[in-house]
């Protein structure tokens, strides 16, 4: 006979239809009302699985699914995700799907949340670019836009208008956005409108890359696997110190996480690296109080900006009107060349969560979403 604790487990998971609101999913009684002495009145089995009669009146039937699932494991793993990591080459033939594709069809949703998931990256083909709003309206068809101090969908100039360097047209190394907030943006997109020389000189042509501007991706999960095999060392220093980052170049606003976080996050019942968090430009004084000296950061640092700025890592991309960029600002790190000229851009950044979901509910059936989800 089960324990008195086991049946409280047990009666609180029931997934009956009184029990289980059918249109939230939610859990529709108060689980601390169960006696916590609650006792088995009959067990009966059949096809679809256990039903059980409660000593309290209630009825459960537990699907054959449910109770083999954890008989073995007592959580739900995250679905598999099948990654492809790249460096230079990836500018030779880069994952894209088109705009009109994606603007019609759900499925077509998929598609691109999905090479998103495996590269990190993908373009938009043959997206207009006279008017920003079907950015805007494309981005949207992945989740809503974001709104941070920047704003929400973002159609800028280097003209400083924030204080932060992407509004300027310095060369900028390979970084991750929002590395200052407790979660970071999930994705990020830029979509070069047009690039000019200033007034009185001829346009440049967005192919001519002696304007500059050139784009920088690295994958970071490819960098950090190369990190953890040429320097395992290095690689346990920066995914074990925690160091404190911040955006504070606007009046009046000062951001900074709920705590500080590595360079490399791992995941703590796998031990994965699922996040990187890298901009130095962003980054904090590194602490004293940590397993590793500040001395033994910067040397793993060090080795971890090397990596980065190799010429096989680096994959360099020209941005093109009518061809967006959206990658995954967890593993994708960017930058760019300088230029000259006023380029325009226009994008904006989306929850990591409302990416995931979207990119689940376009490429799975949705009981098998709800089934690894709910348990």
């Amino acid at each position: 006979m089960p324990s008195s604790g086991a049946n409280r487990v047990h009666r609180d998971n029931c997934r009956c239809t009184e029990c289980v609101n059918q249109d939230t999913r939610q859990r529709n009684f108060n689980t601390f009302e169960i006696n916590p002495n609650i006792e088995l009145d009959h067990v009966s089995s059949g096809s679809d699985g256990v039903t059980v009669k409660w000593s309290d009146g209630h009825t459960s039937v537990y699907p054959w699914s449910f109770l083999q699932f954890y008989q073995n494991t007592n959580h739900r793993s995250k679905e598999e995700d099948e990654l492809e990591c790249w460096g230079a080459e990836a500018a030779n033939v880069p994952p894209s799907v088109p705009y009109g594709e994606v603007m019609k069809s759900d499925s077509a949703v998929g598609k691109l949340t999905a090479k998103i998931v495996k590269h990190g990256f993908a373009f938009v083909t043959g997206t207009p670019y006279e008017d920003p709003e079907d950015t805007r309206r494309l981005l949207e068809r992945i989740a809503f836009i974001r709104i941070t101090h920047y704003g929400g969908f973002y159609d800028f100039t280097p003209d400083l208008a924030m204080a932060d360097t992407a509004y300027t047209n310095l060369a900028l190394p390979a970084h991750t956005d929002t590395t200052y907030f407790s979660d970071p943006a999930g994705l990020q997109s830029f979509h070069l409108l047009s690039h000019k020389q200033p007034p009185g000189m001829k346009t440049v042509s967005t192919s001519d890359t002696a304007s500059g501007g050139k784009s920088l991706l690295v994958d970071g999960f490819h960098a950090a696997r190369l990190l953890q095999k040429e320097a395992p060392e290095a690689y346990e220093v920066l995914s074990t110190v925690r160091l404190p980052w911040h955006a504070s170049g606007n009046e009046g606003i000062t951001i900074a996480p709920d705590q500080r976080y590595p360079v490399l996050e791992l995941a703590k019942d796998t031990g994965e690296l699922f996040r990187v968090r890298w901009n130095n430009d962003d980054r904090g004084v590194v602490p004293f109080d940590e397993r590793f000296s500040p001395a033994e950061w910067y040397a793993a640092a060090r080795k971890w900006d090397a990596i980065l700025r190799r010429k096989d890592v680096e994959c360099w991309i020209q941005l093109e009107p009518g061809k967006p960029l959206i990658f995954d600002n967890w593993r994708v790190l960017h930058g760019r060349s300088a230029f000259t000229g006023i380029r325009r851009i226009c994008g904006g950044y989306t929850n990591r969560d409302d990416f995931i979901s979207r990119w689940r509910n376009t490429n799975f059936p949705r009981e098998a979403i709800l089934e690894r989800i709910i348990g």
